[in-house]
């Protein structure tokens, strides 16, 4: 029975958040959207400095391998 106020609450912050956005920087988020400064193949550097060694995926099979048998 004590759940009236909080269901109250919650759909009063629902409304407010459905009918009432706040005030947006959209000069921030053009700069955010824009990939101004960055090529393309900067992703792909942040990947390939994380990439998995081959040898590592071998020893990974290897011992899934030894486990399941």
């Amino acid at each position: 029975m004590g759940r009236g106020r909080a269901k109250a609450k919650q759909t009063k912050v629902a409304r407010e958040l459905k009918y009432h956005s706040p005030n947006t920087d959209l000069a921030a988020l053009q700069r955010e959207l824009s990939a101004a400064g960055r090529k393309p193949d900067d992703d792909f550097d942040d990947y390939n400095q994380y990439a998995d060694d081959p040898d590592e995926d071998a020893d990974d099979a290897q011992n899934w391998a030894s486990r399941s048998g």
